[in-house]
């Protein structure tokens, strides 16, 4: 499962949740030029690289807490550096990465999209046909154009995020078919090819296909397709592992200091549940740079290794990084580099190849360190300071890519057009979990010299300045991230940011500066009248105060349910929140619950017309402006909760995720 970037797996699912949420904008330092394209600084040999991954790799396990790494290194087909750092588990026994397994999440996508591209050279799969051709069940789309097989492996199916059982601790998810058929995503929410957003379903479905097309399981095809072909004879996508492996997986941590926690089974067998020794991944590296055993034809790995999506569907993203079939572009400076990662809950992996130089690096980690973001900024750093110490960059950085030096006619004018809040396209939109979409929402804002800010920035948690290579295309500035705008009648809508990710502009009620605040004054608000109520009545019997008189039967009714509303409001924050949380770290909500959740949200927003005619009744009644401002208080606080629960599907029929 992955998790890149951005949010990582959201947790492996919605790790979005788990990153602080940076609603302020950082004062952003001035745009600095990139300066010449570096050259390699030290030479790839056995000696160096071990030296170098010895003196980073053990002092980053110490500071971050993660219990464990391995890191491979292979050249032409051969390994120039494999080792293990730290422990495997609460017996403290060294990682080795030759035997050691780890679980490499959504790394597996790459040996699924191998296994889909093999169909493809037998001419079982058709890469732009409609993918129901290969199905056995009704698959429910909401748009026109045809689901395919590219769009599947370039994550532009336009799926919307879905987790429950996502996860299944020390058991057996069961067969892909029965995840595809009987799990699908709740919608399809953008029209295929146009919007990338990360999606484990596609993958899963893509499997699916590859089991359709050559009559095995998929774990069984690819077990002797891809994985034993590439000399992987400690791989398998088997779940739980089969004996002669189960007893070399590594322990994982889901947060430094806290117990190792069970073998994690992957539902979507396809887009996450390999298990390898780094070592294997080396030789899986080299077979994708055509240097080990091959899997596929010289023309197809070509054709994994190209951007697979033109500008045609998706028109402006297209400017950015684009997907390849079952790879990211994770280019330098110039140089082509390719990549995915891969993050469970408690394993962090990554494997990169640098397709000119015949290179590959693989590095994967058994915990989440002492913060969320420890492990991706480790192997961020690792990768970096590979490529930049070993891979030569050309002599001159393309134009297109570094842009000029100052800022082009309209550049302040264009990032100002791009300033608002925008959410992430992989996100659950139809479900209650679209109250997800209120977490870590990133801000867009113009900075000095026609500069642009996002706020966190993407795969980060702090601020990042762009500047702008060409019209509505940005690139980091003294860095690499990329983002694209799209823009639809003169407004910017979408921002393309990595392969597989596109941050959407949000609405002015979705907009998390505005809601977020609403919904914690409602709830002050609410809380307050709680409190109120019962300490006002008290005091009247305390001291022998005439209650006041309702001035009508309606005013009565009105009166008695809005308590009732305010209370349900309330327990619903709190027990959404809870929900929420659990659903976020994996853990699956009974649909029971979920209803009553759902019942207290329905009273708490009819309340909200209670409480609006308790107002209109006191005012005509002559209570007082003190008791009408009062209810109207508590009217606010019922409107406010209610904004959030119709804009955020809280009250949608739908209780899948």
């Amino acid at each position: 499962m992955t998790i890149s970037r951005r949010a990582r797996l959201l947790a492996a699912a919605l790790c979005a949740v788990a990153l602080p949420v940076l609603t302020g904008c950082a004062a952003a330092a001035p745009a600095v030029p990139p300066g010449p394209p570096p050259a390699a600084t030290a030479p790839l040999t056995p000696a160096d690289v071990s030296a170098w991954l010895d003196g980073m790799v053990p002092a980053a396990l110490d500071r971050t807490g993660i219990a464990g790494a391995a890191v491979t290194v292979v050249r032409d087909g051969e390994v120039v550096a494999a080792g293990g750092y730290g422990v495997a588990g609460d017996d403290g026994a060294p990682v080795d990465p030759a035997a050691t397994l780890f679980r490499v999440g959504s790394v597996s996508k790459v040996a699924t999209a191998v296994a889909v591209l093999q169909q493809v050279e037998q001419g079982r799969i058709d890469l732009d046909a409609d993918v129901r051709r290969y199905l056995d069940f009704p698959l429910p789309l909401r748009f026109e154009p045809p689901v395919t097989m590219r769009h599947l492996l370039t994550h532009t199916a336009g799926f919307e995020e879905r987790v429950r059982g996502m996860i299944v601790f020390d058991g057996d998810p069961g067969p892909v078919r029965d995840t595809v058929a009987t799990a699908p995503p709740p919608e399809q929410v953008f029209a295929p090819g146009t919007t990338p957003a990360y999606s484990n379903y596609g993958y899963s479905l893509a499997g699916h296909v590859v089991e359709r097309v050559t009559g095995e399981p998929f774990a069984q095809y690819v077990q002797h397709a891809v994985l034993d072909r590439a000399g992987m004879t400690s791989s398998t996508f088997t779940q739980p592992l089969p004996p002669r492996l189960a007893g070399r997986v590594a322990d994982g941590y889901a947060a430094a200091g806290t117990p190792a926690i069970g073998f994690e089974s992957f539902r979507d067998v396809p887009a996450g549940a390999l298990t390898a020794p780094a070592t294997d991944l080396a030789r899986f590296a080299s077979s994708l740079l055509g240097t080990g055993t091959p899997l596929l034809a010289p023309q197809t790995l070509a054709l994994m290794q190209r951007p697979a999506l033109d500008a045609g569907t998706l028109g402006p993203l297209a400017e950015g990084p684009r997907m390849t079939l079952g790879l990211f572009d994770e280019g330098r400076d110039g140089r082509t580099v390719l990549g995915h990662g891969g993050d469970t809950t408690a394993f962090h992996s990554h494997l990169q190849l640098h397709p000119e130089q015949r290179v590959g690096v693989f590095v994967t980690l058994n915990g989440t360190g002492r913060a969320p973001a420890d492990s991706l900024r480790l192997r961020s750093a690792l990768l970096d300071g590979f490529t930049d110490r070993y891979v030569p960059a050309p002599a001159t950085v393309p134009a297109e890519t570094t842009g000029p030096a100052e800022p082009g006619p309209g550049a302040a004018e264009r990032a100002a057009a791009v300033a608002g809040r925008y959410e992430s396209a992989r996100s659950p939109f139809s479900t209650f979990l679209d109250v997800l979409n209120l977490m870590g929402q990133t801000r867009a804002s113009a900075g000095p010299g026609g500069t642009l800010v996002l706020s966190p920035g993407v795969a980060r948690t702090e601020p990042v300045v762009y500047r702008e290579i060409r019209p509505w295309v940005w690139q980091e500035a003294g860095g690499e991230q990329v983002v694209s705008a799209r823009t639809e009648d003169g407004r910017v809508t979408a921002l393309g940011a990595e392969s597989a990710f596109t941050l959407l502009r949000t609405t002015p009620v979705r907009d998390s500066a505005v809601v977020l605040p609403v919904l914690a004054a409602s709830v002050v608000l609410l809380l307050g009248a709680l409190v109120a109520w019962p300490a006002g009545a008290l005091a009247r019997r305390r001291y022998g105060v005439v209650a006041p008189v309702s001035p009508g039967r309606a005013d009565r009714v009105a009166t008695g349910l809005t308590p009732l509303g305010a209370g349900c409001a309330v327990v619903a924050v709190a027990g959404w929140a809870a929900v929420v949380g659990a659903v976020s770290g994996l853990v699956d909500v009974p649909v029971p619950v979920l209803y009553g959740m759902q019942a207290l949200q329905w009273v708490a927003t009819g309340a909200t017309v209670a409480a609006a005619v308790a107002v209109v009744t006191g005012a005509r009644g002559g209570i007082g402006r003190s008791r009408t401002a009062g209810r109207v208080l508590v009217l606010l606080g019922l409107a406010g909760t209610a904004w959030v629960a119709l804009a955020f599907g809280l009250l949608t029929p739908d209780l899948g995720y």
